[in-house]
């Protein structure tokens, strides 16, 4: 248990300085931020705990090995070479993922193939059988990831990726994912002491990782990881993490509110809390966001508005920020307002001032989170320009 072991940890692009944070505070060492994801280092239960108390890494990928590569043949060779029956059973299903920066091989599908085949002829010289290929569900998913001269293989310990909590139940419409949401919470320097409030709310995401956060709920709570099926999982020290971070929960009365101006939406924010099991955290009410009023005198104010990709959406849109700009100096002097949104458009319109404006990735778009510092008498009307400096 002495032992070091390599990881690396995916996460939302610009998030890193959040995961970093986590880690550091889990005792992981040797940790090193790069685009998209930070690579730590520790012994074998750090990876249980990352797994279970992270809120904004994606995966946790162990480090299996890495060596220089020229063709597909030497990237099945390195396949073939790793003892892959010392990590898990041939009767776990597996799937090959191929990530390429820079690589001077161009198809991926058929590195993924090579990778295949070399983990089933080891497979079948140590054991006499192979393992079957699950696409959809498998219960070990190999990485390969390439630079120009480089080749690394990692095992994912988590499964399905860290920001399905298992919470869930109804999506909607381009629902925010739940790490992204944490990391968001986290920018925007939120505490369990300020009140939350989202005005359109969606499924809920943003509400309900804010409660869990007070209440000290770990995300992996509730879900199940690939780890439990490697061959050196140690489920008695597992079941104890477990434990632990159960008792550490806390029945927090934190003020965290939601609205949306969709019933249809609220219903499937209010079946995500309720499968959460925090009905009683969260206070909803169906409410269009221009007629918001606040629900205390100071707080912060988050939320991920429509994006609008058509052009009559746009337009729609377009009429819509100046409503939640008034809202905002009216009702909401005192409070920090955090804007999620891939139209770059909306600062200009809304005419205040963003006193920040970080670029995160919701998936593969690229997006920003505009802060507004809403002080009382502060923010007069800019003109387009001011407002787009």
């Amino acid at each position: 248990m002495l032992q070091i072991f390599h990881f690396f940890a995916p996460c939302p692009r610009g998030l890193e300085p959040v995961l970093v944070q986590e880690l550091q505070a889990l005792e992981a060492k040797q940790i090193s931020a790069t685009d998209g994801g930070v690579a730590f280092s520790g012994p074998w239960p750090l990876m249980y705990k990352v797994n279970l108390h992270s809120r904004v890494a994606s995966r946790v990928l162990w480090k299996l090995t890495e060596r220089s590569y020229r063709n597909e043949d030497d990237l099945y060779r390195l396949a073939r070479d790793t003892e892959w029956a010392e990590l898990f059973a041939v009767e776990n299903t597996i799937k090959v993922q191929v990530t390429a920066v820079r690589s001077p091989l161009r198809s991926l599908d058929f590195i993924a193939l090579k990778v295949k085949d070399g983990i089933c002829d080891r497979f079948r010289l140590k054991t006499g059988n192979r393992p079957s290929v699950d696409t959809r569900e498998p219960d070990m998913r190999i990485h390969l990831y390439l630079t120009h001269k480089m080749a690394t293989l990692y095992l994912d310990t988590s499964g399905e990726a860290l920001f399905k909590r298992g919470y869930r139940v109804e999506t909607g419409d381009a629902p925010i994912r739940e790490n992204l949401a944490a990391g968001i919470l986290s920018l925007s320097g939120w505490t369990p002491e300020q009140p939350l409030y989202d005005p359109m709310c969606g499924s809920g995401t943003f509400l309900i990782e804010a409660a869990m956060i007070a209440r000290r709920i770990a995300p992996g709570q509730r879900r199940s990881f690939a780890f439990q099926q490697l061959r050196m999982h140690d489920d008695q020290f597992w079941q104890q993490l477990r434990a632990q971070a159960k008792a550490a929960e806390l029945q927090s009365n934190a003020l965290i509110y939601g609205s949306d101006v969709s019933s249809t939406v609220l219903n499937h924010a209010k079946a995500n809390i309720e499968a959460a099991g925090l009905s009683e955290a969260i206070q909803l009410k169906q409410l269009n966001a221009a007629d918001a009023k606040a629900p205390a005198a100071s707080g912060v104010w988050v939320c991920n508005p429509p994006y609008g990709e058509r052009l009559d959406e746009k337009e729609r849109l377009a009429s819509l920020y100046p409503q939640w700009a008034a809202t905002l100096k009216q009702r909401f002097a005192g409070w920090n307002a955090y804007f999620l949104t891939a139209d770059l458009d909306l600062p200009k319109f809304m005419r205040l001032k963003a006193s920040k404006r970080t670029v995160l990735f919701n998936g593969p778009l690229e997006c920003r989170l505009f802060e507004y510092k809403m002080v009382a008498g502060s923010n007069r009307d800019k003109t387009a320009e001011e407002a787009a400096e």
